[in-house]
């Protein structure tokens, strides 16, 4: 393998990696009106049930960096996507809210593996091609949380879904074979050689400024997304609209637009710079996210479109900034931003849940504002302009 010339063999496989990973992080989004009824849960405990496996993406993201520093690559990418089918499946045999969330909170202890991993494995792999590679391992992720989503949706209405968790866990082993067979070894891997180097990186990583802001950033970002994707579920289930799970599940293939914009965010950067290119994603969102208030279907879903693509852009180019101003412990950076990342999506299912049951999506709306003038304080304030 050569850091110079990918073949299409390895791109597929990188994006695929992205794929299974985000599969089940928020599928349970496009059912939580099921859910609420079967398990009899309210607003909030659904809300936590989505926030669970983001929270466990956070807290063990920072662990699975330094031990990937310690021992390799490969090895734990496919561990944790073995890893992820058996509570995948264990998802659909909760029999309350309780339950279902303990099974996906464990879902989020094997996401880092793989995500974090991943990068730091872009990183080293993939020198000469950071942006391009990044970008193709986001949109493998945007395609997973489309695909998660749709499929629990309809598979609830053919089959159930609890037979539809038992499929998709199907699906991430189908993922993990895949993977042992087409990723090729680390080439440029080089070990982290005892506790206190790993140690020293941490310190160091968190003493950076501009990668601390960077961590700040994306932790803005996913409360803005998981806020935004998961109570627009339940303000679609009310009158006037009140779509069914499979209704819903169609409505997250705007998350596809993804694929195509996620891309094109490498040439957007290679032109404008990752922090120009951040706030302007950054204003798209915004913009996309008021258009969500209006009351006609179809302009909500414009709004969800660009609300969702502003996001993948700055998703897509705050990896990349990172990637570009690590040189050591890649592996353990991609950690600390994974726990800033995912502690706001966590935060954010919490925090909206909070705002929706006192004052439905018009609340939700206003949370997520802030949080994005937040982001917008965080790029123009604190990143180094690149």
């Amino acid at each position: 393998m050569t850091a110079h010339n990918p073949t299409f063999t390895q791109k597929f496989t990188i994006a695929m990696i992205g794929f299974f990973a985000f599969l089940q992080v928020y599928s349970v989004q496009a059912i939580l009106p099921v859910l609420m009824q079967d398990l009899q849960a309210s607003e909030v405990q659904v809300g936590l049930a989505v926030g669970a496996t983001v929270m466990a993406i956070a807290l063990m993201s920072p662990f699975m960096g330094m031990l990937s520093d310690a021992f390799g690559r490969r090895r734990f990418i496919i561990g944790s996507l073995l890893m992820l089918a058996i509570p995948t499946f264990m998802v659909g045999m909760a029999r309350s809210v309780d339950g279902l969330t303990f099974w996906r909170f464990l879902q989020g202890l094997a996401v880092p593996g793989i995500t974090v991993v991943l990068i730091a494995y872009i990183g080293e792999e993939y020198s000469d091609n950071i942006a391009g590679m990044m970008s193709l391992y986001v949109a493998g992720t945007v395609l997973g949380g489309f695909s998660g989503r749709f499929f629990a949706g309809h598979l609830h209405e053919w089959i159930g879904w609890r037979w539809g968790y038992g499929v998709m866990a199907v699906l991430t082993l189908v993922g993990a074979v895949w993977v042992l067979k087409s990723l090729p070894k680390s080439q440029h891997f080089k070990k982290s050689q005892n506790f206190q180097d790993a140690l020293r990186l941490l310190l160091s990583h968190t003493k950076n400024r501009h990668f601390v802001s960077a961590c700040l950033l994306g932790g803005c970002v996913l409360f803005s997304l998981v806020g935004c994707f998961t109570f627009i579920n339940l303000h679609l289930t009310d009158a006037p609209y009140r779509l069914l799970p499979s209704h819903l599940a169609n409505i997250f293939a705007l998350y596809l637009i993804g694929m195509v914009i996620t891309p094109l965010s490498a040439k957007i950067i290679a032109r404008f710079g990752m922090t120009d290119t951040i706030i302007f994603a950054v204003i798209c969102s915004i913009t996309g996210l008021f258009i969500t208030l209006s009351t006609p279907l179809p302009l909500i879903i414009i709004g969800l479109t660009i609300m969702s693509s502003g996001v993948f852009i700055t998703q897509s180019a705050t990896i990349s900034y990172i990637t570009s101003h690590v040189k050591e412990g890649r592996s353990l950076a991609s950690g600390l931003y994974y726990m800033g990342y995912y502690g706001g999506g966590s935060i954010g299912a919490w925090i909206c849940a909070i705002a929706y049951a006192h004052g439905g999506w018009l609340y939700a709306v206003l949370t997520i504002f802030g949080v994005q003038l937040l982001a917008l304080g965080v790029v123009m304030g604190l990143m180094k302009k690149a």
